[in-house]
């Protein structure tokens, strides 16, 4: 009897960690910042085309909460692509339907970026298309010790928590468990990304660096998730 083919699936929440920028600019002569740059124009590349394919939840680590120790030229270099993402890339994606939020300690940034990420958030909030999930600032574990402080001041009942309700508590709890995790540069971590909705996630690591994605490689991507058996403890 012939095998019936498997139906494809696209998942719902993919998290890119977006690695090697810096490597990438090293490896073709360039200072760091046009790392980042080149890293730009490949994330809008990939975001439009999972876009396009159905993802409803894309997330992108741009900034962890250790990256501030890097040197002050290559901070401050970064924070200028930054904006620019808000008023180009990102501003032309959110025109599409698309949605932001971000994820990420929000009382120690600089408060041109904050007002930058709080227009978007007012601005595509009733967006439909996909929602793009920045996490900038960004460590999963303080999300979760930011999750259990905020249920201490709610006065939760602790006989009362499970995973279930813990959750609620995350930063933007609507944001569902990630069904995949793409990682460039050929790192197998996660990097403090994610750690409470990588659960049962699927990984894919990728040799090139980031700024070598473009919209081609999604293809791959979501074919080699379809080729994973998620069975979920089960």
């Amino acid at each position: 009897m012939e095998e019936v083919q498997r139906q494809r699936e696209i998942p719902t929440h993919v998290g890119l960690i977006i690695d090697g920028n810096r490597r990438w600019a090293k490896n073709h002569g360039l200072p760091a910042w046009e790392g980042h740059l080149a890293g730009v124009t490949a994330l809008e590349d990939v975001l439009r085309e999972l876009v396009e394919q159905g993802v409803r939840y894309i997330s992108f680590y741009t900034w962890s909460t250790e990256n501030w120790n890097r040197a002050a030229d290559e901070v401050n270099a970064f924070m200028k692509i930054l904006k620019r993402l808000f008023k180009t890339e990102l501003k032309q994606l959110l025109a599409e339907d698309c949605k932001f939020v971000m994820l990420g300690d929000r009382e120690t940034l600089p408060k041109d970026i904050l007002q930058m990420v709080e227009e978007a958030e007012a601005e595509s909030k009733d967006n439909k298309r996909a929602t793009l999930v920045m996490c900038f600032n960004y460590g999963g574990q303080r999300e979760i010790a930011h999750a259990a402080r905020a249920m201490l001041r709610a006065g939760v009942d602790p006989a009362t928590v499970d995973e279930h309700s813990f959750a609620d508590y995350l930063d933007h709890p609507e944001v569902p468990p990630c069904d995949l995790i793409v990682r460039t540069s050929s790192e197998q971590r996660l990097s403090n990304f994610m750690l409470w909705r990588s659960a049962y996630s699927e990984f894919i690591f990728l040799d090139k660096y980031w700024p070598d994605m473009r919209s081609g490689d999604v293809a791959g991507i979501l074919e080699e998730y379809n080729r994973r058996n998620r069975r979920h403890g089960g």
